[in-house]
């Protein structure tokens, strides 16, 4: 049964890691890259990125409700790697209901990023925003790269 639970962890938090992976170096750019506009490739990528959130909600659950049957108590909620999918699920939750939705709001009233001019206060305001969304992102990847690692190397021992 530990072999189970621990290839749930590792294949949710590699399936997530992944993910982010892929819509960041594949997905994102390649939108950017082929599609008609701008604002296309933006929607495209707003899009996608809900899609990842939602895959990492699941992923986090599963990885820590594995966790606690492995560590057989609430004390495995202390460990580093659940506290880091725990950290990973809670900036997930908030890009996705938070950042995501006004980032969406500023899009429609904008009509065309790309045509409202850098000094307008909907653009500035999405420019925050959308930074705000890629720093959680990365901060997401790290410290899923971060317990990716350390799960296996605690599976190992």
């Amino acid at each position: 049964m530990n072999s189970a639970l621990r290839f749930i962890q590792v294949f949710a938090l590699g399936t997530w890691v992944g993910s982010i992976i892929y819509l960041s170096f594949v997905v994102a750019p390649g939108a950017f890259g082929v599609l008609q506009s701008r604002d296309q490739a933006g929607l495209m990528v707003g899009y996608s990125l809900t899609r990842l959130h939602y895959l990492g909600m699941v992923a986090a659950v599963l990885y820590l409700v594995a966790g606690v049957v492995l560590a057989q108590s609430v004390k495995g909620f202390v460990q580093p790697t659940m506290l880091g999918v725990i950290l990973m699920l809670l900036l997930t939750i908030v890009s996705q209901t938070r950042v995501t939705p006004r980032l969406a709001e500023l899009r429609t009233a904008m009509v065309s990023v790309d045509a409202t001019p850098k000094e307008n206060p909907l653009r500035v305001e999405f420019e925050r925003l959308h930074q705000t969304s890629v720093r959680i992102e990365v901060v997401v990847l790290l410290l899923g790269i971060a317990a990716l690692f350390l799960t296996v190397r605690n599976a190992a021992k």
